[in-house]
């Protein structure tokens, strides 16, 4: 009898309208040389109807330029906001293709303000405020009722940088829904 209730039990209800989920997240750069250049988020969704989702998300990225025998870094704070569609899945929501479109800024600085390099180079590459667009696509997989793993392969395009516009990356998440 107890076998019989639990078959119906197990089937919990997903992806419902206005859940919360805390997500947090790591990945690397795409066509970088090392590990150490990385990405790491932490960020909240909303969701909506149909396994779409509402995105907030607060990011650190740090990579380097090479000079010489020396690596300058770079790093970037920035802040998205924006909204995920559900493309394809299973009828449980088990798993789960969804493409998202954000928009983002943020303030970016290069060699942690220090234009002057060891041998008297100047930096040229300004410091400052960022802004653009991103998009993801994502591949989510319930772990549980209330955890969610996450791939994803994302890119920006930032303005108001002197530096590369265009950044791609891959990454891996994980999702709490509240």
């Amino acid at each position: 009898m107890l076998v019989l209730m639990s078959i119906g039990f197990t089937h919990a209800q997903r992806m419902l309208p206005k859940q919360k989920g805390i997500e947090i997240g790591a990945g690397i750069l795409s066509g970088k040389e090392s590990f150490q250049e990385y990405y790491l988020k932490i960020g909240m969704t909303v969701n909506g109807k149909n396994g779409n989702y509402e995105l907030w998300v607060f990011e650190y990225t740090h990579e380097y330029y090479k000079y010489r025998d020396i690596d300058i870094p770079l790093e970037t704070y920035t802040a998205e906001g924006g909204y995920s569609f559900y493309l394809l899945g299973d009828t449980r929501r088990n798993i789960a293709l969804n493409a998202g479109v954000t928009a983002v800024a943020g303030y970016e600085t290069v060699n942690r303000g220090k234009v002057i390099l060891y041998d008297g180079a100047k930096i040229r590459s300004e410091e400052g405020f960022i802004y653009g667009g991103g998009v993801h696509l994502s591949l989510e997989t319930y772990l549980s009722d209330r955890f969610v793993f996450l791939v994803q392969g994302r890119a920006k395009i930032l303005w108001g940088t002197s530096l590369e516009q265009f950044r791609p990356s891959a990454g891996l998440g994980l999702r709490y829904n509240l």
